[in-house]
Order: structure tokens, then C-alpha cells, then sequence
């Protein structure tokens, strides 16, 4: 799957305003995917929106849902189906998962979704109070999640999320030292091509996202060109 070859993700928050001519410097930045995904207030029609703006260029799609309701599959490549792996809330493992298969009446398209075991470290983050996620972990622990993860629960993908904070290399290299078969992605704080170096020596795929709308699409391209 081409997804596997992706060593920089985009991600836009449909409930974020982007600026006038900011999508085509995004879908120029060289980037390989635009992943739509966002925590708080992510409905059908800001994500249909979103979709609307970025529909026309040739860039991968992929929908990271945070909810059931919330849910696109027409126009999108991939949906890619997250996992809190240290949640201490369980609908954010499975029940949120069971909901969507009902609610889609068991007509799942499988060959398009790829789960992600999350691994979310910023207590602060709205990801982190939303999934009640357990997030002083240390390297250590991070690498056991890790490898659960990959050997245990075969989930292709293993995020990092530090989620709008620069995360500790340290963790993210302790993840990448127990990974067999799992892509490795990483995501939190890269706002310059000094961090996107830093973290890609480690994750095989890095995300930005909120840099994109604090510093403008400019910076995207300095991420870009660091990893590629």
C-alpha cells in the first residue's frame, strides 16, 4: 500500500480556518498525504468543507476520525482508525469502534481502513483530556505499549502524539528501537526543519499540523524538504 511509503503527513483540522492560496503552497509543499482529523467540533459539514477545499489537487486523502458521527469515506483514499493504547477509558480501544461498524450497518470498506495505535503524551492536549489518556509515561513503558502494539495486536501503525508540543526524542527512539513489522509516526511540535530532522531520524513518518496555521505554509515546506 502506498500509505507505507509516506515519510510526511499534512494533517488539517476541519474546525481551523486555513488562509486564502494556503492549500495550494500546502499541496505544493511536496508532502505526501493531507490527513483530515481534528479533536473538538469536527462535524460532517466542516470536515465536507475541508474536503471541498482539498478534493481538486492529486494528494492522498486520508480521514482520521475522532468520532463515529464524523465519519467521510466518499473522496477519501484511506481512513485511518485510531487506538488509544493508554487510555484509561476503553471506548477510546474499541467502543467508539463498535459504534461506527453499527451505525455503517457492517458495510465497512477494509480495504481502505488502517488502524493506528495511538499513543498520546501530552496531558495537556485536547486529545489527551478527551481520551483521559495516562501520559507521564516513560521511555520504557512507551516502548511496551509499543510492542504490545506491534507484536501483540498487529496494529500497522503506531503513533506518538504529543499533540501541539515537541516531544522527547528519547520516548520516540524507544518506540523505534522495539518495532518489528509497525510504521512508526510521530506528531507534536514540529514547527521547523531542525525538529522534522530530529524526529525522522526515528519515526519512519512525520505529521504537521499546527505549525501549518501558527506559521503558515512556508515552514511546511522547511519540514518537508528536511525529511525528504
Amino acid at each position: 500500500m502506498k500509505w507505507k511509503e509516506w515519510v510526511h503527513v499534512t494533517k488539517l483540522d476541519p474546525d481551523k480556518q486555513l488562509k486564502p492560496g494556503d492549500i495550494d503552497a500546502i499541496a505544493a509543499s511536496g508532502t505526501d498525504a493531507l490527513m483530515l482529523s481534528g479533536t473538538l467540533n469536527v462535524t460532517q459539514d466542516n470536515l465536507a468543507a475541508l474536503l471541498q477545499q482539498v478534493k481538486a489537487y492529486s494528494l492522498p486523502l486520508v480521514m482520521e476520525p475522532a468520532d463515529p458521527e464524523a465519519v467521510l469515506m466518499q473522496g477519501i483514499d484511506y481512513v485511518f482508525l485510531p487506538s488509544v493504547m493508554n487510555t484509561t477509558d476503553v471506548q477510546w480501544i474499541i467502543g467508539k469502534h463498535r459504534m461506527w461498524v453499527q451505525e455503517q450497518k457492517h458495510q465497512v470498506p477494509w480495504d481502505r481502513i488502517v488502524p493506528e495505535a495511538y499513543i498520546v503524551l501530552n496531558p495537556d492536549s485536547s486529545v489527551g483530556r478527551v481520551t483521559k489518556s495516562v501520559c507521564n509515561l516513560r521511555p520504557e513503558e512507551v516502548a511496551a505499549y509499543t510492542t504490545l502494539a506491534d507484536h501483540y495486536f498487529h496494529f500497522p501503525i503506531v503513533y506518538i502524539e504529543y499533540s501541539g508540543t515537541f516531544g522527547d526524542p528519547d520516548v520516540v527512539k524507544a518506540a523505534s528501537d522495539v518495532l518489528d513489522k509497525s510504521i512508526l509516526y510521530y506528531g507534536g511540535g514540529i514547527n521547523s526543519a531542525e525538529k522534522a530532522a530530529q524526529m525522522s531520524r526515528y519515526a519512519d513518518t512525520i505529521v504537521v499540523g499546527n505549525a501549518v496555521y501558527d506559521q503558515g505554509a512556508a515552514v511546511l515546506k522547511a519540514t518537508v524538504d528536511a525529511v525528504q
